[in-house]
């Protein structure tokens, strides 16, 4: 079984996460206890805070269990109407929680009385309460990933542009120098810069991790031949590539920038190697370059490209995964991390190649 891609999450798939039912729980005990110090109580409060904060924390159980199983009819549906779905949900789980608590008084011979219909009341406005500011904050968290996902787009958009002019120059230029010389060449190389040209005005946010494979050696293979033996590079691959989406134009820029700040600055060249590692929770890509001896000019101006890389997958991965960058024994290496399903596990080993 492969490993399973991360996805963004949409805004209602946000409540089954840990850290959302941690808040929704808290924020039930809160109620309650503000219930329970509320002044002109005449019960027992401590009684009172047990009483109310089993009834609010059914509520919520019962809510969230209900939108659970409708999660599918509503993933397809726009976030109003899920928004008042949801508030729905909410008081009927809340009408249901009373009338079973209601019930089971009568089953124990305890008549009701008038402070439980005042309780009920007070239980129902409260959840009409916290469902409005719910519907609130829902709207402002789905027009907020709105507006990062569009960023997003833009950031992609920018990325996808920044194939440099004097790179497409130089690579036609190379093409037409072969193209007597050696035309199985310079046609495999025109292909190659195609394939680049396509996946930069495709519209897709993320592709397999093959096809990214795929494009990073083609531009890599486009540079060595015009860089010739100044670009040594090496491969280490799995036998098998897992089956794992990532962000479009995601390793490609950062072989780019190896190039462009750790080869063709350089009169001697250097060595590109790109290494991926498949864990048991997590995949690891790592792109790295030899250093000219101007360290300091290739630090910055390894940023060109990064930090979109690195949004992207922050957003696809929810934050779970990111790029890392090190610079150590003449060397410059950056690392992206993209955490996948945990049950998913095996490491098949890596094959080497070199050129």
């Amino acid at each position: 079984m492969p490993p399973r891609s991360p996805t963004l999450l949409s805004p209602l798939d946000t409540l089954w996460q840990a850290r959302t039912l941690i808040w929704i729980l808290l924020t039930g005990e809160t109620l309650a206890a503000v219930l329970a110090v509320a002044p002109g109580l005449e019960a027992d409060r401590l009684t009172y805070f047990g009483v109310a904060s089993l009834v609010i924390q059914w509520v919520a159980l019962a809510s969230l269990g209900l939108l659970y199983v409708l999660r599918h009819r509503l993933a397809g549906m726009r976030p109003p109407v899920v928004a008042q779905i949801g508030l729905g949900a909410l008081l009927l789980s809340t009408w249901f929680v009373l009338g079973a608590g209601w019930l089971a008084m009568r089953g124990l011979a305890l008549a009701p009385d008038e402070g439980w219909m005042r309780f009920s009341l007070q239980i129902t406005a409260i959840s009409l309460i916290v469902g409005l500011l719910g519907l609130g904050a829902f709207q402002a968290q789905w027009r907020a990933r709105q507006l990062a996902v569009n960023a997003e787009h833009a950031k992609l958009q920018a990325l996808q542009a920044r194939i440099r002019p004097h790179f497409l120059f130089n690579t036609l230029n190379t093409g037409i120098s072969l193209l007597h010389a050696k035309p199985d060449t310079a046609e495999r190389l025109l292909l190659d810069l195609s394939d680049l040209f396509r996946a930069a005005l495709s519209t897709r946010d993320t592709i397999l991790l093959s096809e990214e494979l795929s494009l990073a050696r083609r531009y890599l293979e486009i540079e060595h031949l015009r860089l010739g033996d100044r670009l040594h590079l090496t491969w280490e691959l799995p036998e098998t590539l897992p089956d794992i989406r990532v962000p479009t134009l995601s390793i490609q820029p950062l072989a780019e920038n190896a190039i462009r700040h750790g080869i063709e600055p350089s009169t001697d060249g250097g060595e590109v190697s790109i290494r991926v590692e498949v864990g048991p929770t997590e995949l690891l890509v790592s792109v790295a370059n030899t250093l000219p001896s101007d360290s300091v000019r290739v630090a910055t101006g390894h940023q060109v490209g990064l930090s979109s890389v690195r949004a992207r997958i922050h957003a696809l991965t929810q934050g779970l995964g990111g790029v890392s960058i090190k610079t150590a024994d003449g060397r410059y290496l950056a690392t992206i991390r993209m955490p996948y399903d945990a049950s998913a596990a095996g490491s098949p080993g890596p094959q080497v190649t070199t050129r």
